[in-house]
């Protein structure tokens, strides 16, 4: 027998606490969530409220990076806003509420070939008829001084998340490509100045979005720059950066700082089984479906336009159904 380690909400103190359940050599399921981001917790709720064992595998806490997220204002339903962890406490009590076990594990490999789908975990492997994949992507980091420290206070790696919160503000946007000049733009709708920050005399993104942010009065590009440090007392006071080719030191005051330089797609367990674009996010059609029969994505990982909280519940509801439709048509 092997040992699992689950959890369930305390619903006094909201913390997580373990709860140890003893199952045979290889536990089934009929769904497997990996990740426990919004797409992962709704793929949860459907797929439990549709009477389907379920089980969301995460391998630090549910939530994901809701956890990280001091204050949420587009959520739809909560007009005054609600903080990251307070939504996804409620999302995980109700996907509990319907049934959902919760693993927390690190998903080490999968293996897809066969009908069940076997995903090999640190604590152990399990196995279902079909499996959701909600692993999210981490925005790059800069990793300079201040940048850890002032997260959420000024530093954030979301234009549409977080822009209105700084109307009349001096913002830093860091990086050259598509998603920085075009958040660039979409800021100058609250900011009074936005400061484009790229490492090359020559931004990377698509020339019609570059002519657009070069003609914006409101945005300004320092070329051939980098950031050294990010400084501020409790919130971001001013940003210092280095000249790649004269190496001169300077330092710009700003009221936030946007880091728009990527994000790395959650799925090195894979292991290629699964097919992705050349940016590493999972290739799917409008239901969800995957290039493997019975595996679905969810959320950030997915390649999509757009990556926020309400597109990831769409996606998780979305994959949850097809997981429904797919078991039914097995029967």
């Amino acid at each position: 027998m092997r040992w699992k380690a689950f959890c369930a909400l305390d619903g006094r103190s909201g913390i997580i606490k373990p709860v140890v359940e003893l199952r045979g050599a290889m536990s089934a399921y009929d769904v497997i969530i990996i990740g426990g981001g919004p797409g992962g917790m709704t793929a949860a709720i459907y797929a439990a409220r549709a009477r389907l064992n379920t089980l969301l595998v995460e391998k630090l806490f549910p939530g994901g990076q809701l956890m990280i997220s001091d204050f949420i204002e587009n959520y739809p339903g909560f007009a005054s806003g609600i903080s990251g962890p307070e939504l996804s406490a409620a999302m995980r009590e109700q996907a509990e509420k319907f049934g959902m076990e919760t693993l927390l594990a690190e998903v080490e490999s999968v293996d897809f070939s066969g009908p069940e789908k076997i995903i090999k975990t640190s604590e152990g492997d399990v196995r279902a008829l079909t499996v959701i994949i909600s692993t999210g992507a981490t925005a790059r980091r800069l990793n300079v001084p201040g940048e850890a420290e002032l997260l959420g206070r000024g530093v954030s790696y979301c234009a549409t998340c977080d822009g209105a919160f700084f109307k009349d503000k001096d913002l830093v946007v860091v990086g050259g490509g598509d998603t920085a000049v075009e958040d660039s733009i979409f800021l100058t709708k609250y900011a009074s100045k936005v400061s484009i920050v790229h490492r090359r005399d020559a931004l990377r993104a698509a020339k019609i979005i570059q002519e657009r942010a070069l003609n914006n009065p409101k945005i300004e590009v320092i070329w051939n720059s980098v950031v050294e440090r990010i400084a501020g007392n409790h919130q971001v006071q001013s940003v210092h950066l280095r000249n790649v080719v004269t190496g001169d030191l300077s330092e710009l005051p700003a009221d936030g700082v946007f880091i728009l330089i990527g994000a790395e797609p959650e799925l090195s367990y894979l292991g290629g089984a699964i097919v992705t674009d050349n940016d590493g996010y999972i290739i799917a059609d409008e239901n969800m479906n995957t290039s493997v029969a019975g595996v679905y994505v969810a959320g950030d990982i997915r390649q999509k336009s757009l990556r926020q909280i309400v597109t990831a519940c769409a996606d998780g509801a979305i994959a949850a159904m097809s997981a429904e439709k797919y078991i039914e048509a097995m029967k």
